[in-house]
């Protein structure tokens, strides 16, 4: 199928990009303290060089004293780590490429392999890591008013230093994605409650609090999932209705994007409803916003067997060009062949398929 609709620009108030292909954020941890270095840097850079439309960082922490669980995940707060920011934008802007980090909030998880602890408890709307499971503490409405707060600070610092847009992460189980899912919000509060929109509280002030500091013209995206890692098999919205009612205030809140992360991007979001519309394309469809599709985009394999040491090879993105010819969605965001080959994209706008590269769990050991 022809490519031009990937590779058509796109434009949402201040973001302006060559084509259609994010790189989606994918941890690396190779930022020792915290604090990216060159090396991070030159990993970025070269994926700018390699024509990607727009660089999503991995995750990278805000200021709270649990908000990761790893001492090698970056950090958006303190001077040398912003520091090692600044000049991983300067170094991607040089290679003519847009740029956002993705500010993360990990909330409960489990300990690093290592044995390193934060220097406080993990904390999340109860305490719970999964259904059943206490690793942590439950947070006060303070430590929620602190994180807000630490969200704007991060969200004004990305604008100050020049980058293009933001991410904010509600997926994958992490903190405002934890408070989002019942069966680890068990909250009697005003950011708990049995509706998903209650639930969704601190995120609709956290986005508020963001376009507060960046200004109505800085694009926010917001990422989220209906799966967790710690259930793949749970659904925050199981209709298009409650779909809505969730995704509509945060919408109005601030949201330009929404990151629609689904483990297989092809997969249909509400099979009931007699549609093939995966989850980024009913988002846009109940909201009208600007989305994002991810999931398995030129791979085998998804990518959570992928880290656990699932290999993947190749594959055809002819499904992914028809639904994006359709207009489903807007964006792509590709991870895995985006760690492996930083000239991924220049080879499929040339055609070039018989160099695609296969992934495997020992390309996370390197930066490539």
């Amino acid at each position: 199928m022809s490519t031009n609709a990937l590779f058509a620009p796109f434009a949402l108030k201040s973001l302006q990009l060559k084509n259609r292909i994010v790189m989606a954020p994918m941890t690396r941890a190779f930022s020792p303290n915290g604090v990216p270095g060159a090396d991070v840097a030159a990993y970025y850079r070269r994926r700018a060089e390699g024509h990607v439309g727009l660089i999503l960082s991995e995750g990278t922490v805000v200021e709270r004293p649990a908000s990761s669980n790893d001492p090698n995940i970056p950090h958006f707060y303190g001077e040398q780590a912003l520091a090692g920011w600044q000049h991983v934008i300067d170094e991607v802007h040089a290679a003519d490429g847009k740029m956002g980090p993705q500010l993360w909030h990990m909330g409960v998880m489990k300990e690093h392999h290592s044995g390193w602890k934060p220097s406080e408890a993990f904390e999340g709307p109860s305490g719970l890591l999964k259904p059943g499971e206490t690793n942590g503490k439950a947070m006060s409405e303070n430590d929620i008013t602190d994180t807000i707060a630490a969200f704007g600070r991060a969200a004004a610092d990305a604008k100050r230093l020049g980058f293009d847009c933001l991410e904010l992460h509600g997926a994958h189980g992490y903190l405002i994605d934890q408070f989002f899912w019942a069966g680890l919000n068990q909250r009697t509060d005003g950011y708990g409650g049995d509706a998903l929109t209650a639930r969704s509280r601190i995120a609709v002030e956290l986005v508020q609090e963001v376009r507060r500091q960046v200004g109505e013209d800085f694009v926010i995206s917001l990422r989220l999932s209906q799966w967790k890692q710690q259930d793949y098999d749970v659904k925050l919205a199981h209709t298009p209705q409650e779909m809505e009612a969730w995704l509509r205030p945060l919408a109005d809140a601030g949201v330009d994007i929404f990151h629609c992360s689904q483990r297989r991007f092809w997969e249909p979001e509400f099979e009931h409803e007699g549609s093939d519309l995966n989850f980024a394309g009913w988002v846009k469809k109940l909201t009208g916003k600007t989305t994002i599709t991810v999931g398995s985009v030129g791979l085998s394999g998804e990518f959570l067997a992928g880290f656990a040491g699932e290999a993947s090879e190749p594959r055809s993105i002819d499904e992914l060009l028809r639904r994006l010819d359709r207009n489903e969605f807007d964006l792509v965001a590709v991870g895995r062949q985006l760690i492996v080959d930083p000239n991924w994209v220049e080879k499929i706008e040339q055609g070039r398929s018989d160099e695609m590269k296969g992934y495997s769990r020992e390309a996370l050991s390197t930066l490539v």
